[in-house]
């Protein structure tokens, strides 16, 4: 059985610029449990978002867990600057689509 995805277990996913030459991805829960497995087990590290968007080591330059809100914000280097020959998204609002597919839980067994 194949494992649940991201975009099934978090009500928010989403990218956006931190300026021209950086990138954050936020991912938001709205059930709590989900956010503290998912925290507990350090799913979310700059190794696999960096394998994931198949960037050099070093690249993510954060990974932070936000518990009020349920949120987990990653900071990485955009490898082309916002607006620079190339770009193909400005704003840095169609970079998230990686995550969307993500195995994020075994499924359920039935």
């Amino acid at each position: 059985m194949n494992d649940v995805p991201l975009a099934d277990v978090a009500s928010v996913i989403r990218s956006k610029n931190a300026g021209p030459y950086e990138l954050v991805l936020d991912v938001l829960f709205s059930d709590e449990a989900t956010y503290r497995r998912l925290k507990e087990a350090r799913f979310f590290t700059a190794e696999l978002v960096e394998k994931l968007y198949r960037v050099p080591p070093g690249t993510v330059l954060a990974v932070h867990h936000f518990d009020p809100s349920r949120a987990v914000k990653v900071t990485m280097r955009r490898w082309i600057p916002s607006g620079n020959v190339g770009d193909t998204d400005v704003y840095g609002a169609q970079q998230h689509a990686p995550l969307l597919d993500l195995p994020a839980l075994p499924a359920a067994a039935s």
